[in-house]
């Protein structure tokens, strides 16, 4: 049997610059980090994802790399590294990291090259004589971004960038290049990593569709997951790809593509559901989700280390999602998104906050967190574009909230020191000592998560009802039955589940408040639920 150790797991996602800096230069490193690891394990997480680490510019935090077979002098060595991933293991924590291969920095050795002419990296970049007529068509960062070609002095050509143009896009259609990258994938498999989160799929592939590679695009995925499996089988993909559900089984395959793909749609119509206080949209959305290969899984999530993408939702909804969570300008960004964190999205509400974990971890497939959101923290919103939401971790109320000991001006990004969310009222070593803290809280959800595996590895079904705010998912997998109900009100209701759930054989697993209660009288089985008030149930005997 395949070792699906992802349909259960629990991923963490960190940005080492931000997480902990062991040397007081401002900046987080892999020393920080590995020191930091058990806050990690005592979460309940499985797997670390980090976001790039590579040497960079650091023009569009790290995204812009030009190394791929070393570590930014900042976060420290690749022994440092080494070091890490063996402290990593011996807590049992996968390792899974950033494959930037869309695009390189323009600073990259081979970008140099290719704009020199020289012949072995001439073809490494995707370049025209001339200017496409499409050049300000599918920018992905409107407001800041003015094209895809830019025009380089030295080559005297256009040179093509589907992001900023001081990314430019690798020609994936030359054998070459997807060669290097294939030793970019075998490099860090060496050292131990248990896979990638692919960066921009959808785009990496566009360019094999062309008339100068005749090659099926989606094929390279299976490619990619051929060599991933021969050389460490054990090892997956997860692909940050905004897809409709239609084109899930092209990136899932016959379970030779993907092990993972990012539920975009899922997260837009979750936080359409929160603004509205109504879970229909989200019951709808799952109620249509496709049927996927046994081997694939979704990846579910409230944050990440971008913005909130609207841009599947109708116009109309948009600006519900907006006024609730992005009402002024500052808090948008690119026209599609919200540049918050969860916690300020959510009004700093407590209940709202477990809430949302909750569901997220509820929802069918594997969980992914961004660091800082177990704490409830801020974000920055006098910090450019996707920044305001990468301000550093806090840990306890000591002077840079226990990131550093540098000037807040010599950080890699000003610690949040005042209002609200200051690391003074919002950090690690207060909400570890209270049992009520969101930390503790959610440290709780993640384990009972862990211990339904019902829910990473069954069947679900959205169990029909008379109470729109709630959401009701049932997860069967081999005997066991866990039911999941999640008030979106800001008032208790009732449910009558009637039917769905045998009267006398259901026991409580987690709940949010004391005021849940259930009706058994004359065989039936009515629920009631606090405001934001949830209940996670297991069917004995099932």
């Amino acid at each position: 049997m395949l070792n699906l150790w992802y349909k259960n797991a629990v991923i963490y996602c960190v940005d080492v610059d931000a997480f902990k800096d062991s040397n007081g230069d401002g900046y987080g490193d892999f020393r920080g980090l590995t020191d930091s690891l058990d806050h990690i394990q005592a979460l309940g997480a499985t797997c670390i994802w980090l976001l790039p680490f590579y040497p960079t510019p650091d023009r569009d935090n790290g995204y812009d790399i030009t190394d791929y077979y070393n570590v930014d002098p900042r976060l420290g060595t690749l022994g440092d590294f080494v070091d890490f991933m063996n402290a990593a293991n011996d807590r049992g924590l996968r390792v899974i990291v950033d494959l930037v291969v869309n695009h390189t920095s323009i600073d990259h050795p081979w970008f140099q090259a290719s704009r020199a002419g020289d012949a072995k990296y001439r073809d490494w970049y995707v370049w025209s004589k001339d200017k496409p007529e499409d050049a300000e068509d599918g920018i992905i960062f409107p407001g800041v971004q003015e094209s895809t070609w830019t025009y380089d002095q030295k080559r005297r050509e256009y040179y093509f960038h589907r992001f900023y143009k001081h990314q430019a896009d690798l020609n994936i259609a030359n054998p070459q290049v997807r060669e290097e990258i294939e030793r970019i994938m075998g490099f860090w498999l060496q050292l131990g990593v248990a896979g990638f989160r692919i960066d921009a799929v959808p785009f990496l592939i566009e360019d094999l569709s062309g008339p100068r590679s005749g090659w099926e695009p989606y094929r390279y995925l299976s490619q990619m997951h051929n060599f991933l499996a021969w050389r460490r089988a054990e090892a997956v993909m997860l692909a940050e790809a905004n897809i409709p559900m239609d084109q899930a089984d092209a990136y899932f395959g016959d379970g030779d593509r993907m092990n993972l793909v990012f539920n975009f749609l899922l997260n837009q119509k979750l936080f359409l559901s929160f603004a509205r206080k109504d879970a229909t949209p989200v019951a709808e959305m799952l109620k249509t989700l496709p049927p996927i290969t046994e081997t694939g899984q979704w990846a579910t999530f409230l944050r990440n280390h971008d913005e909130i993408d609207l841009g599947r939702l109708t116009d109309e909804e948009q600006q519900e999602a907006f006024a609730a969570f992005g009402p002024e300008k500052s808090m948008q960004v690119y026209d599609r998104g919200v540049r918050r964190r969860l916690a300020p999205m959510l009004g700093g509400d407590r209940r709202r906050i477990i809430l949302a974990f909750s569901l997220m971890l509820a929802l069918p497939g594997t969980p992914v967190i961004w660091y800082g959101d177990e704490l409830g923290m801020g974000d920055d919103l006098d910090l450019p574009e996707r920044q305001s939401v990468r301000t550093p971790m806090q840990w306890s109320s000591a002077k840079g909230g226990g990131f550093t000991t540098a000037a807040p001006k010599d950080c890699v990004r000003p610690p949040i020191a005042e209002g609200p969310y200051g690391y003074t009222h919002v950090n690690a070593e207060a909400q570890r000592m209270d049992g009520a803290s969101v930390l503790s809280t959610v440290e709780r959800l993640i384990k009972i998560r862990r211990s339904c595996r019902e829910i990473g590895w069954g069947e679900f079904q959205v169990l029909d009802h008379d109470c729109p705010s709630v959401l009701a998912l049932r997860s069967d997998w081999r005997g066991g039955t866990v039911v999941t109900l999640h008030n979106l009100a800001d008032h208790p209701v009732t449910v009558d589940l009637t039917g769905h759930l045998p009267s006398e054989t259901t026991r409580p697993l987690l709940r949010q408040d004391i005021d849940v209660d259930v009706d058994r009288t004359d065989g039936r089985c009515v629920i009631r639920l606090g405001a934001y008030g949830f209940e996670w149930l297991r069917l004995d005997g099932a």
